[in-house]
């Protein structure tokens, strides 16, 4: 079924945004299954199976067309995107009540449409409760949103992804009409250049400038090109615009293209997001039947196709002009610029690149208005920015807040703390190409400048929490074993300089390092930093160097005192039996995986040092405290 047919004006795309809106206020009861990427590998897909049979079961009536304002009491059920909070799915949202489920089951199936679609009460054991006891019925009262700002996610979690109309219900392909009809080119640019608008995907270039630069440039063929190729390890801010609203990007990308003159865009999206890939390719199908994408939109002179290109998942492709070599069928690997891809870019013709969470935030800010954009955030960082907030906090997810919050807020405001009880130690912003944070940074805003005044970078959104039993030093070890495996190798300095940067880091997590490898691992760090090519490479030492900065006294405890502060590192590890305490049980000896553990039935054990290979099996499985390390 295609939910719209062609569309010749605004005034058929607002008649189908007033249909939609009539039917689903006609006493509908929507029934929202989480269908992000998370909740659906935590078995919504079974939840979702169980609440249409308990539904048949009752014989309750459902909609089985988005818009049928033919029935009254009907219950609508359909996935959602993702709401965000992560932590607690698979996630069951009721609409218009907004009563927010977590932890849902095949199980809870019955109970939901028993007590709240049919008698309109909420199950309150499937509510959130908080460490106080304190229980939250509705989305918005929860504490982990409470102090989010949603702008590119205000509709994800609460529209079908699967239905155009009910994008076009919240204002969906409004701004394309607004911007063919009744702006031209320069107006559309001057009003994202006023905005604010930075990308969002790690280098916070102003987007209307560089919309301009393109504009400007005289050629009869154009592109815009979406870098949808998130690499960043725990980063999953843009896969889930995708999932949960993919026509934002779309509307976005058109947005852009009557703005520059292109009328062919491509999505350059990461293979390993299948549900992602199949939304969009769902929405590009549902966009052109509308004739809001393809030859003239809307009855517009103005045309505009939009393809999808399937990434391998390098890394360096999150770079624009390897993503563009990529595309072209090429080898992903960056090239030296100028040319920027303003001039000649894909196929050599000139092309804008921005990432999904830019071209999402375009038909707000058109509809909406710079000024309003510039509402939320700083002067210079204007606007919301969506974070993937995980590691050791209390609430994990995706989270959306005006630019200029500060890290104390997001982790223990929207974050709830640090899940272990420990204490907060640093939070690594900005994935392999960003930095750390730490206790004197609670207080920093985080925007553009301030995180690169701290050594930092806001990157494409991944916030990764540590607590104080993390070790710094193999947190800079780990980023760089990603960094050294994704580099293309085109230059010496980034494909050598990460590789004995590494060595170097594992040098030192092994116990062999020195003084003087503390000395080069920094002179290789601001040497690949200044010398290489693209922003890889000039990014991949920044957890070294943040670490060095701000935990240096831990990498000198590797060196100098041989010990890893924070008991992480396996070869400053050191088990033994405590004799007054072993019972004799022989559980750790039968678990040690090489026999280093020996001794009687009923008698103190023992660990052999010379055999032991401190893998911490004995200390997991004693059952009276008998180990230490």
């Amino acid at each position: 079924m295609t939910p719209v047919t062609k569309l010749s004006s605004p005034q058929e795309l607002a008649e189908v945004k007033q249909k939609t809106l009539s039917a689903l206020e006609t006493g509908c009861t929507r029934v929202l299954v989480c269908g992000g990427t998370g909740c659906m590998a935590n078995g919504a897909p079974a939840v979702m199976e169980a609440l249409q049979k308990a539904l048949d079961e009752r014989n309750v009536p459902v909609r089985v067309d988005l818009v049928d304002d033919s029935k009254e009491g009907t219950v609508r059920l359909g996935y959602s995107g993702c709401p965000g909070f992560c932590q607690v799915g698979p996630i069951v949202r009721i609409l218009p009540s907004d009563y927010f489920y977590i932890k849902v089951t095949p199980e809870d199936a019955a109970e939901i449409v028993e007590k709240t679609v049919q008698k309109g009460e909420v199950v309150d054991r499937l509510l959130f409760t908080d460490n106080d006891g304190k229980t939250y019925a509705k989305r918005n009262e929860l504490p982990f949103y409470r102090d989010q700002v949603n702008v590119v996610l205000a509709d994800s979690g609460i529209i079908e992804p699967g239905d155009i109309r009910d994008y076009i219900a919240k204002d969906g392909y409004k701004a394309i009409a607004e911007a063919l009809f009744g702006m031209t080119s320069e107006a559309v640019i001057a009003e994202v250049t006023q905005s604010g608008l930075r990308g969002r995907g790690g280098g916070g270039f102003p987007t209307g400038v560089k919309w301009g630069f393109t504009q400007r440039v005289q050629s009869p063929k154009k592109y815009v090109v979406c870098n949808a190729d998130e690499g960043d390890p725990g980063a999953f801010m843009d896969e889930s615009i995708m999932e949960g609203n993919p026509h934002a990007l779309l509307e976005g990308m058109v947005i852009a293209g009557y703005a520059i003159g292109a009328d062919e865009g491509y999505i350059y999206v990461r293979a390993e997001y299948p549900l992602a890939i199949t939304r969009l390719r769902t929405a590009i199908a549902q966009a052109e039947a509308a004739n809001l994408l393809g030859d003239n939109i809307l009855g517009s002179p103005f045309s505009f196709h939009i393809h999808i290109k399937e990434g391998a998942g390098a890394f360096v492709c999150g770079e624009e002009t390897a993503l563009i070599s990529s595309i072209e069928g090429k080898r992903g690997m960056p090239r030296p610029k100028p040319p920027f891809p303003a001039n000649s870019g894909l196929w050599g013709k000139p092309t804008v690149v921005n990432n999904v969470e830019t071209f999402a935030n375009v038909p707000k800010i058109i509809l909406n208005g710079a000024e309003w954009f510039r509402s939320f955030g700083v002067e210079k960082s204007t606007g919301t920015k969506v974070f993937a907030l995980t590691g050791a906090v209390v609430n994990t997810g995706l989270i959306e807040v005006p630019m200029g919050t500060t890290l104390g807020d997001v982790v223990f405001k929207i974050g709830g703390g640090i899940r272990t009880g420990k204490g907060f130690k640093a939070v690594q912003i900005g994935g392999p190409s960003g930095g750390c944070l730490t206790t004197e940074h609670i207080d920093l805003p985080l925007d553009y400048d301030s995180l690169k005044a701290a050594g930092a970078m806001v990157g494409s959104g991944g916030l990764v929490v540590m607590d104080e039993d993390t070790c710094m030093v193999e947190v800079a070890r780990y980023f760089m074993q990603f960094t050294q495996k994704e580099s293309c190798g085109k230059c010496v300095l980034c494909r050598e300089g990460t590789k004995q940067m590494l060595a170097l880091l594992e040098k030192i997590v092994g116990g062999e390092g020195t003084l003087e490898d503390i000395e080069l691992l920094e002179e290789l760090a601001v040497a690949v930093r200044d010398g290489s090519l693209c922003g890889l490479g000039k990014t991949a030492p920044n957890p070294v160097l943040s670490t060095l900065k701000y935990f240096r006294d831990e990498y000198l405890a590797h060196v100098v005192d041989k010990k890893c502060p924070a008991g992480e590192c396996k070869a400053f590890k050191g088990y033994r039996i405590i004799e007054e305490k072993c019972k004799g049980c022989s559980l750790c000896a039968r678990k040690c995986p090489v026999g280093a553990i020996s001794g009687e039935p009923k008698q103190p054990y023992t660990i052999d040092q010379e055999t032991c290979i401190k893998c911490g099996v004995c200390f997991d499985v004693c059952r009276f405290g008998a180990v230490e390390k």
